[in-house]
């Protein structure tokens, strides 16, 4: 599934191709998403100027004078630019099609993403007013997921992955984030103390602000906005490394199931 940095790399890599840009026609070849595409879509964006491209969590917003276009890429989508009369593949399921000539693609083997038309804020939206602050934001501190957390059971990897809680933070980056906090995964959110909250805070940052630097993580089925796929190429430490040696301290790295995702850590670097 595409996470946090192939959503804020595709926005980047799309947006300086479309913006300012009036819409042509818009084709609609499936529009049963996991949310279906809205219906007379083309109506309402025909005519319209693009006016600016934003991401909230793992979703894209393009600001248009009368709403907002939502798409979320669900588990395999992609998002690229291609031009006018570029044939059409078994899973390009949406176009918006500019005056230019200039093509905005909505490619989506599995079909679990979505693209609606919003009127309103949309924040106020059923699918984002939950969210909880971006990871970027200053309301994302040490401070934010001590008080949250107190009391809570949960394991403090499940904790920073609830998008109420925070959002982005995707099962790469947790793991990632937890190991240079010296945090076992396991350990509940509740016994996490303040200062070790603020240490988090701050690896979290840095490990997805790198990973948006490098262009993404590698997935399989994410293709970036000019068509060549992401590349993370910071060394991952332990994210699929289970039974290798950690890089810190060469104690051999262990493999769990959390929430029917794997968590892999360091026994002697995280407590």
């Amino acid at each position: 599934m595409p996470e946090l940095p192939e959503v804020v790399v595709t926005l980047r890599g799309v947006s300086p191709h479309i913006l300012g840009k009036q819409v042509a026609s818009v084709s609609v070849r499936e529009p049963r998403l996991r949310w279906p595409v809205t219906e007379g879509l083309s109506s309402l964006l025909v005519g319209q100027t693009l006016l600016e491209g934003r991401q909230r969590g793992k979703y894209m917003l393009f600001r248009f004078a009368s709403g907002h276009l939502m798409i979320h890429l669900g588990m395999s989508g992609n998002l690229r630019i291609v031009t006018a009369g570029t044939p059409v593949g078994k899973h390009d399921h949406v176009d918006i099609n500019f005056v230019d000539g200039t093509v905005l693609r909505y490619s989506d083997p599995r079909r679990f993403g979505t693209i609606q038309w919003l009127e309103g804020l949309p924040e106020e939206h059923p699918l984002l007013h939950h969210l909880g602050p971006e990871p970027f934001d200053d309301a994302f501190c040490g401070d934010h997921l001590y008080r949250l957390s107190r009391g809570r059971k949960v394991p403090v990897k499940q904790f920073i992955m609830d998008s109420k809680i925070v959002v982005g933070v995707g099962n790469i980056y947790a793991n990632e984030s937890l190991f240079h906090a010296g945090i076992r995964p396991t350990l509940g959110a509740g016994k996490v103390s303040r200062v070790r909250y603020v240490e988090l805070v701050e690896q979290v940052k840095r490990v997805l602000a790198s990973a948006i630097e490098q262009g993404g993580t590698t997935l399989r089925d994410f293709v970036g906005g000019d068509g060549k796929p992401g590349y993370f190429k910071q060394e991952l430490y332990v994210y699929g490394r289970a039974g290798e040696s950690c890089l810190k301290c060469g104690t051999l790295l262990k493999e769990i199931r959390q929430g029917q995702r794997s968590t892999v850590y360091c026994p002697d670097c995280q407590r």
